[in-house]
């Protein structure tokens, strides 16, 4: 049996291969319901069998890794951040379901959820990118951005509900167009949550967020001495 670096190294290969995985996945659906893709809509549904196959592979393993016994905090903070971030991969597969299954073909799409779809998977891809570098700087960056895709929503929202005050847009067209944003809207909050991840795997620091906005926590040693 390999022994424990080396068992953790492969979950982490495995980690960033679902990653990459759930990344595709997102991109798909997005790219479906712009182009009104019923069909590639379904393949995504269909390719979220394999998500689900490896959380649980990855859990497994973890747990198993623990069991074996993990020396030293970094690799401590490794597994757990692993777990966790093995969880919001696997609720933005659900998430990129979600948006499948709005998919319509004849749903107007405002221009604002295009950029909001697209900076959204650009988020995805940085948190992960961060994560498989150690980036906190580049994990930093994503956390600030989630408040942008927040007056996105916002602003989608207002406008569909004018639309359908006004009669210009159908019921059924808004609760999917909403469906959809709603989705992209998780998908950012799972980007953050995967940064915290970040943040905490090489600080130890436990990133919070706050009602006035995100901040950078003192180093536990630093709050202990408070």
């Amino acid at each position: 049996m390999a022994d424990a670096g080396t068992q953790l190294d492969d979950i982490w290969r495995t980690l960033f291969d679902q990653g990459e995985r759930v990344t595709s996945l997102v991109l798909e659906a997005v790219e479906a319901f712009f182009e009104h893709d019923v069909e590639a809509a379904k393949r995504v549904v269909v390719a979220d069998a394999t998500v689900d196959h490896v959380d649980v592979e990855i859990e497994r393993r973890c747990i198993a890794l623990l069991g074996q016994g993990v020396e030293g905090e970094y690799a401590l903070r490794s597994v757990l951040t692993i777990v966790k971030v093995n969880n919001e991969l696997e609720r933005m597969a659900d998430c990129a379901v979600d948006i499948a299954e709005a998919t319509s073909s004849d749903v107007q799409i405002p221009p604002t959820v295009r950029v909001m779809a697209n900076s959204v998977v650009g988020m995805l891809r940085d948190a992960i990118d961060a994560l498989e570098r150690r980036d906190t700087s580049l994990g930093r960056r994503v956390l600030y951005f989630d408040d942008t895709v927040e007056a996105f929503k916002a602003e989608i929202v207002t406008a569909a509900q004018q639309s359908l005050a006004s009669g210009a847009m159908e019921t059924r067209a808004a609760i999917a167009l909403l469906s959809m944003v709603r989705a992209v809207e998780r998908i950012a909050d799972h980007c953050t949550n995967v940064c915290e991840q970040t943040i905490y795997l090489e600080t130890g620091n436990i990133v919070r967020h706050l009602p006035t906005g995100w901040t950078d926590p003192a180093p536990p040693d630093a709050r202990d001495e408070s």
